[in-house]
């Protein structure tokens, strides 16, 4: 016994209707068809561009002009930037004679080892490099202590009075270091609640290099950037301000803590007013204060052999942090996404 069924019309319109329906859902085939081809096409503003269009460099003329450009000024930034720390470098093992005759020729009477010995042992170069490695690790040690804790309480601590302690250290910013320079020497010499003068000892060198607003400016900027998160979960998790600090935000801070200490070292490295001011003992002065003393009493290729010597450290520390240098030389954000 079979049983048929009549479709009208109206039950055919509505059956048809529900196939097209299915047939185009984001699960049916016509819907994974449309999802394929409708894809957002690329915009041509989105991709890089340079000055010369793809077009132009097909050119061989156009290339090949831009390929001597460039190397020109390659060429050009090696000659200014390296070219007098090469000639430094080799008129520290050059005769005299042969640097006041020649200073451009390369070695024409032989090299002379015996430079750099002179230099390090007869003129004592040794002590005045010793003082200046102290001198710009405790420099170092001050400015990251004090912009380090100070970037944390105006970012993350947030006081009541912040804005306005904030505003106070941009406005030092604005204050030429030469007007600081009396008042400054005066309470080194004699500080308050010490009663005893800080002269002829390097406390009068690290502790004013501590007082950096430049680091703390920097430092702040950069913890602003950090991810409130974060902090949110470590005191929910019991963590109190030193925790926070020592645990959460310095790990986080590596970027920024290696472009501050290149910063100090190099500047304590090369100052050279504030040293001659309160360091008058010879055996305490770094080598940016002593060599212009000694440029008279000593040979000229002595000399250049120690300026050699003193450019030693600032080299290798660039070249050790150029990479973390260089990548943070935009301060970004801390976590991206």
């Amino acid at each position: 016994m079979t049983t048929s069924t009549e479709f009208t019309p109206e039950v055919m319109t509505v059956l048809a209707d529900e196939l097209e329906g299915a047939a185009g859902a984001p699960g049916g085939p016509a819907g994974r068809r449309r999802r394929r081809t409708k894809r957002p096409k690329p915009n041509a503003d989105s991709t890089d561009r340079g000055i010369l269009s793809p077009s132009d460099w097909r050119r061989p003329g156009i290339r090949w002009g831009t390929r001597i450009t460039h190397a020109v000024l390659l060429v050009s930034l090696i000659v200014v930037g390296l070219g007098p720390l090469l000639w430094l470098a080799k008129s520290a093992i050059t005769p005299t004679r042969d640097t006041l005759r020649t200073p451009m020729a390369l070695f024409p009477n032989g090299v002379d080892w015996a430079n750099l010995s002179t230099a390090w042992s007869t003129v004592h170069i040794d002590v005045q490099f010793m003082n200046t490695i102290w001198v710009a690790l405790g420099s170092w040690i001050m400015q990251v202590i004090v912009a380090t804790t100070a970037g944390y309480a105006l970012s993350v601590l947030r006081p009541k009075y912040g804005k306005v302690i904030y505003g106070l250290v941009l406005g030092t910013l604005f204050v030429p270091s030469v007007v600081l320079l009396v008042p400054l020497y005066l309470t080194i010499l004699n500080p308050p609640l010490l009663g005893q003068s800080l002269i002829n000892t390097f406390w009068a060198v690290w502790l004013p290099a501590g007082a950096s607003a430049f680091n703390v400016v920097l430092i702040k900027r950069f913890f602003d950037n950090l991810p409130r998160e974060v902090f949110e979960a470590a005191r929910t998790d019991g963590a109190g301000p030193f925790r926070l600090f020592w645990s959460i935000v310095l790990p986080m801070s590596k970027p920024i803590l290696g472009v501050v200490s290149v910063f100090a070292i190099i500047a304590a490295w090369k100052d050279f007013l504030w040293p001659l001011l309160v360091l008058r003992d010879p055996n305490l002065q770094p080598l940016s204060v002593r060599l212009p003393t000694l440029q008279s009493a000593i040979q000229l290729d002595v000399y250049l052999a120690a300026l050699a010597i003193s450019t030693l450290i600032p080299i290798a520390l660039f070249l050790v942090f150029q990479g973390l240098f260089l990548r943070s030389a935009g301060l970004g954000g801390a976590v991206k996404g």
